[in-house]
C-alpha cells in the first residue's frame, strides 16, 4: 500500500462568505495540488471540502497522514463521527449534524485508506 502526506486546508472572507479550499498531495518526489471555491459558506466547510477532495484524488487505496490545521475536521473524524453515526446523524441534543453532507462524503473517502490524523 502507497504512504501518502496529504496536507489540507479551507478558509473564508467572513463566516459565512467567500471561501476556498485547497489540499497538496505528496508521494516520493511527485506532488499533485488542487484547490476550489465557493461563494457563499463557511470557514468549517472549506475544511472538511479540502479533505475530502484530496482522499477523492487518491485514484486507490493508500496509508495517508493527513494534516489539517481544523480541530473540527480532525476530531469530527477521530471521535465525534461514531456517535453521529450510531446516534443517525444526530447530535447528543438529539440535533441534526451541522454539514452532515460532507461528514458522510468524508467518511466514505476516509473509509478508502489507513488514515493518521495530524494537526498543526
Amino acid at each position: 500500500m502507497k504512504r501518502v502526506q496529504l496536507i489540507t486546508d479551507g478558509a473564508c472572507l467572513g463566516n459565512p462568505g467567500k471561501g476556498g479550499w485547497a489540499y497538496i498531495l505528496r508521494y516520493g518526489e511527485k506532488k499533485r495540488e488542487a484547490f476550489g471555491s465557493e461563494p457563499h459558506t463557511t470557514n468549517n466547510r472549506m475544511e472538511l471540502r479540502a479533505a475530502v477532495e484530496g482522499l477523492r484524488a487518491l485514484k486507490e487505496g493508500c496509508e495517508v497522514d493527513l494534516t489539517t490545521d481544523s480541530q473540527y475536521v480532525r476530531n469530527g473524524m477521530t471521535s465525534w463521527i461514531h456517535n453521529w453515526k450510531r446516534n443517525g446523524w444526530k447530535t447528543s441534543d438529539k440535533k441534526p449534524v451541522v454539514n452532515q453532507d460532507l461528514w458522510q462524503a468524508l467518511d466514505e473517502q476516509a473509509a478508502r485508506h489507513t488514515l493518521r490524523w495530524h494537526w498543526t
